[in-house]
């Protein structure tokens, strides 16, 4: 049985049996097997294996298993930077992150361009509050140099421990070429989904009758929360809503799935997936009561920090027009893992398809373009942060606090002036035309 999990990964099972002859020399294939067949293939890696573990001159860790392992995680992470192999302690690590609570920073990290980069800072947790922002490079962590050849799953693991304990990172910020050290304190990272315009769960309405949510994340509550806050927005006779998906790192494909099916008409197509294996290419459709909305005017807004399961919503939305997007281009991670358990407690994590949103356009490594495009600065971005922090600007100095204050959320204030105008345009248009008097 399959079931997505956090970030599109899938569980399924497979079974796969490794065995090398302890004390057997394998020669070199002199077969005339094409360069390509597997049995040369595994000649030549049993020669290469059995010559390093008899004559290499330093014997520590030079087990079988050892080697295998290493030969493994070398082989999977040629091939992209979402695809891994998975001790068994990674693998339990990766099975606690899909129950909703962990001990860590509130960090979602991605391989971007050979960094360990940050996708987004998860709200409330201690990387959020101290500044850390989407596109951030971690560079070190406990003065430990992060090399290029480490795994993602390695880095995780170092910045991971027991709850209460300190880890110190360095963060390279591109768009300053600067560094920036922390020092952390982990954390349970618990957070709520769904939050109205003032981080609380009141979803008031503005005197334009406009509504606002901020999904932080698509977790197993996301669609029940998101319901509880259309509720009480449709109570006030909302006319408009803003969706904010800044930030918003990912989650659940099946959550995805039913934020966007309650905008849209039943059996509307949202998402595809698309991979070598047919068994891996679906079609998820809208199976909900039809359009929650009415068809009410939406805007989304995203940006760096916009990815996964949060791209497939604002691609979805935006493809079949039922959105205007706003802000700035998102993270383009769309790609689909599937889990491998293996027989020896470890898995193999491997990308095996890819998403597409309803006019087939891909969202790996491309991302979503807004319609509307507003740029926001690192230090607009990092106020904005700030703020939504409970007591961030609090903790502040009067003068650094009257700066913040000031500083706008430029890309909310575009969309609510888009929706206001939109409103403004419908009312004007259902007034009955006036006739001058003859």
């Amino acid at each position: 049985m399959k079931r997505r999990l956090v970030f599109g990964f899938v569980i399924v099972l497979l079974a796969l049996n490794l065995a090398v002859g302890a004390g057997i020399y394998l020669t070199s294939s002199h077969s005339t097997a094409s360069k390509d067949s597997p049995s040369a293939s595994l000649d030549l890696f049993g020669d290469v294996l059995q010559k390093v573990r008899t004559s290499y001159v330093d014997p520590t860790n030079l087990t079988y298993h050892t080697l295998i392992y290493s030969a493994i995680k070398g082989m999977v992470g040629t091939l992209d930077p979402h695809s891994e192999f998975l001790d068994a302690q990674d693998y339990r690590r990766l099975q606690d992150d899909t129950q909703g609570e962990f001990g860590g920073l509130g960090l979602v990290v991605s391989m971007k361009d050979g960094y360990v980069t940050v996708v987004a800072p998860m709200e409330d947790s201690p990387g959020f509050r101290a500044g850390i922002l989407t596109g951030d490079r971690i560079i070190r962590v406990d003065g430990k140099p992060v090399e290029k050849a480490q795994s993602l799953g390695e880095v995780v693991r170092q910045l991971r421990g027991e709850p209460g304990t300190q880890v110190m990172i360095t963060i390279e910020r591109p768009a300053v070429n600067g560094e920036k050290t922390f020092t952390l304190k982990r954390a349970i990272i618990q957070m709520d989904m769904v939050k109205d315009i003032n981080g609380k769960k009141e979803f008031p309405v503005d005197p334009n009758k406009i509504g606002y949510v901020r999904i932080n994340e698509f977790g197993d509550r996301t669609s029940d929360e998101l319901e509880a806050a259309l509720r009480k927005l449709k109570a006030q006779g909302m006319k408009a809503l803003i969706l904010d998906l800044r930030w918003n790192p990912g989650g659940l494909l099946d959550q995805a799935v039913e934020v966007s099916q309650k905008f849209l008409p039943r059996g509307q197509l949202i998402v595809s997936t698309e991979g070598r294996d047919p068994r891996e290419n679906s079609a998820r459709r809208a199976e909900g009561h039809g359009d929650e909305l009415g068809g009410e005017y939406i805007v989304v807004l995203v940006n760096l920090g916009s990815a996964s399961a949060a791209e497939i919503v604002t691609g979805c939305l935006q493809d079949l027009h039922r959105a205007i997007v706003v802000g700035q281009k998102t993270f383009g991670k769309g790609s689909v893992q599937s889990i491998f358990p293996l027989d020896d407690g470890s898995a193999l994590k491997l990308t095996v398809a890819k998403y597409y949103t309803p006019s087939h356009k891909v969202i790996h490594e491309h991302g979503i373009q807004p319609d509307i495009i507003v740029p926001m600065t690192d230090e607009e971005e990092g106020v904005l942060l700030m703020k939504r922090a409970p007591g961030g600007i609090e903790s502040l100095d009067e003068t650094n606090r009257l700066r913040v204050i000031k500083i706008h959320d430029v890309q909310l204030e575009r969309a609510q002036d888009l929706l206001k105008s939109l409103l403004l345009y419908g009312e004007l248009s259902q007034q009955p035309q006036k006739v001058a008097a003859k």
